[in-house]
């Protein structure tokens, strides 16, 4: 204990709080991710996180005693290998093994569609169902990936400054024209397209096949609030062939031994091992602020910490709207987060099972990886009518489901012969027109169970024990304010200098010495680890020659 504590003790006065040159609220991937590279960087770091485990929303947790998956998030797919390798996390336990096929949705009829790694075999499933739309997945695969490089190099940086002025404006402008120097026009034009346009009026116009458009569709708008046909559904398909992985392989789609939980332990153990202290059973209950700069914080237990950097991997509503006062921020800019679109539109279905779950129509030779995944997605029309359905605070009859049985290719997770199934629910209202989620979880569960039964017929005779997590649920265990799995949702006018409101995307806020390092910032939604990277390195940039003796 240091002196003047132990003096503080003994006189019945309150000890002097401790002092870090950065503390971040929320062990969450990204506030794991941000400790790690201020850690690595040499400055003193606190991590105070308000569950008993760190990873917020990436976390594995049991079922029933034995039995454990991913909770939450579940597949990783946007990983950026920067962040890996940077990290060592493989070293710190990380592994990930490449899904092949990385969608296959049922079609009813015993009929099964396949979206394999390699696009030449995906083009071969498809010609099944139309040899023009085997063709156009290739070409269209192509340019796509072309289009996903351009934006690859802002996943990992801020975004342009759209309050930069004098020289700092032309840098931002040389900037731009640096990442895009190659870009070619008809490619500027299908770029616009993609950021602005819909999926649906995408999927139209370039193939035929209902199939191939559902299989397409299966891999998108995941976590939107808006149907395929509504602008700015299509932006999704751009981000899900980023590169990911430890190979940086584009699209990448990976199981993580051990479940998504792997991941934020591997972090914790990169930032413990720069340094890092992270407490959990820590929820903070405020930031306290002097004279406009942000001085620490104050746990729901009393305690203080001091800091002259406080980073937030909480979402900016629960971040500008919870933790600080009225009167330490700008009316104007209270008002842009309050107006930030949250509301779900997500649930997920947590199953332990007895055993493994036939598939109708599934080949009886195919392999573990194969066996896996199945993703039970709607029409294009379908998509539109359960969007449509929620935004009035109804639950669709027919929802978008997406299955995995991770035990399959990771039998760590429970008992020998024993499975489990995760599944993620996609068009759930958080506000819901008649009656509460607390009432209507078990009956909302047992129609997801027969609806997914009707692919998997043996599915209910199964079943050990299930969690339902319901919107209400992922914002009241996870802090997800209104269960929104993004922090805000992703479309146009909330990416990339949007976000999460215009003037205020370089991950500082109007509060000096407050940054934003969660999914709420730049790039958004996903386990990447970008915006934990990003912020760490705004945080770096501000406070060179700032670190503490």
């Amino acid at each position: 204990m240091a002196l003047g504590a132990a003096l503080g003790a003994a006189s019945g006065a309150a000890p002097a709080a401790q002092q870090y040159d950065a503390i971040v609220i929320g062990a969450g991937h990204n506030g794991l991710t941000a400790a790690a590279y201020l850690a690595r960087a040499g400055r003193s770091v606190l991590v105070l996180e308000a569950r008993g485990v760190v990873g917020g929303a990436c976390v594995t947790e049991e079922v029933i005693p034995g039995h454990r998956v991913s909770f939450t998030s579940y597949i990783a797919s946007m990983l950026m290998p920067t962040v890996i390798r940077d990290l060592d996390l493989g070293r710190h336990g990380l592994r990930m093994v490449a899904c092949d096929p990385i969608l296959t949705v049922p079609l009813g009829g015993g009929e099964i569609i396949r979206w394999w790694a390699d696009p030449e075999r995906t083009a071969q499933e498809i010609a099944r169902f139309s040899a023009r739309d085997g063709a156009a997945f290739l070409e269209v695969d192509r340019k796509l990936k072309a289009l996903a490089a351009y934006l690859q190099p802002f996943f990992l940086e801020s975004p342009p400054d759209l309050a930069a002025r004098g020289l700092d404006r032309l840098r931002e402008g040389l900037r731009l024209i640096r990442r895009f120097r190659r870009i070619k026009g008809t490619e500027i034009g299908e770029m616009v397209q993609f950021l602005t346009g819909s999926l649906g009026e995408f999927l139209d116009r370039h193939f035929e096949a209902e199939p191939v458009k559902r299989m397409i569709l299966a891999n998108n708008v995941y976590g939107k609030h808006g149907g395929p046909y509504e602008p700015g559904s299509a932006v999704g398909l751009l981000f899900h062939l980023l590169a990911g992985g430890d190979h940086a392989v584009q699209g990448f789609n990976g199981h993580v031994m051990g479940g998504m939980g792997a991941v934020s332990g591997a972090m914790a153990a990169a930032a413990r091992g720069f340094g890092a202290v992270i407490e959990t059973d820590a929820p903070v209950a405020r930031v306290d602020v002097a004279d406009g700069r942000a001085q620490g914080v104050t746990l729901t237990d009393g305690r203080q910490f001091r800091a002259d950097v406080v980073l937030s991997n909480a979402d900016p509503k629960r971040t500008f709207l919870g933790l600080l006062s009225a009167d330490e921020l700008p009316e104007e800019f209270r008002r842009d987060i309050a107006a930030i679109k949250m509301g779900g539109p997500a649930a997920k279905l947590n199953i332990a099972l007895s055993g493994e779950p036939t598939v109708i129509g599934r080949a009886a030779d195919a392999t573990p990886l194969e066996r896996a995944l199945l993703t039970i997605a709607p029409t294009l029309e379908g998509a539109q009518r359960c969007a449509d359905i929620a935004r009035f605070g109804d639950v669709p009859e027919e929802l978008w489901i997406d299955c995995v049985i991770p035990s399959l290719v990771d039998d760590s997770l429970c008992p020998p012969g024993h499975h489990m199934l995760t599944c993620f629910i996609q068009y759930v209202p958080y506000h819901l027109r008649e009656g509460t989620w607390d009432e209507r979880r078990e009956a909302f569960t047992d129609a997801i169970i027969a609806q997914i039964a009707r692919h998997m017929p043996d599915l209910p005779g199964l079943i050990l024990g299930r969690t339902m997590l319901t919107p209400l649920d992922l914002e009241r265990i996870y802090g997800l304010t209104e269960g929104n799995i993004f922090h805000g949702d992703l479309h146009p006018g909330a990416l990339f200098s949007m976000r999460p409101v215009p003037r205020w995307s370089q991950y500082r806020t109007p509060v000096r010495g407050l940054y934003l390092c969660g999914a709420g910032a730049h790039p958004g939604g996903g386990v990447t680890g970008a915006p934990g990277h990003n912020a760490a390195m705004q945080v770096l940039r501000d406070t060179k020659g700032l670190r503490r003796g």
